[in-house]
């Protein structure tokens, strides 16, 4: 298989992020106007916060948390439960040559956020930041 001549980075390529941004928004979209045929997934409020694809592009792993972070493993398996129709929505919304296979993982980017937070505001560090 030919080698990339545009990308050699550890990265992610161009193509994987702009596919995963697209395949974020739609997810987002789905979930917001309830149009997956589950009521239990339909009433809860769902935040999808990125969305990584593989380098071929033949997985999204969309990591996301319901509103209020109440629920969370309780919105994995609603997901997974319904992870063929979103499948089959998003590859007809997005229009890719295959459906990327959907996985479903927890955010913990807020959580990160949160601590980074906590950190900076302790008194050891704001004297370090401040001289």
């Amino acid at each position: 298989m030919a080698k990339n001549k545009f990308h050699d980075g550890p990265g992610p390529s161009q193509r994987q992020l702009r596919v995963g941004e697209l395949i974020r928004r739609t997810l987002s979209e789905v979930l917001a106007r309830g149009d997956v045929h589950d009521p239990d997934l339909n009433r809860m409020s769902i935040t999808v916060g990125e969305v990584r694809t593989s380098p071929d592009l033949k997985i999204a792993t969309a990591f996301v948390l319901p509103l209020g972070g109440k629920g969370q493993e309780d919105v994995l398996k609603l997901l997974a439960r319904n992870k063929g129709e979103l499948r089959r929505v998003i590859g007809k919304k997005v229009g890719l040559k295959f459906a990327p296979d959907l996985r479903f993982r927890l955010d913990e980017t807020f959580d990160q956020m949160d601590e980074s937070r906590r950190l900076f505001n302790q008194d050891e560090v704001r004297r370090d930041l401040d001289e």
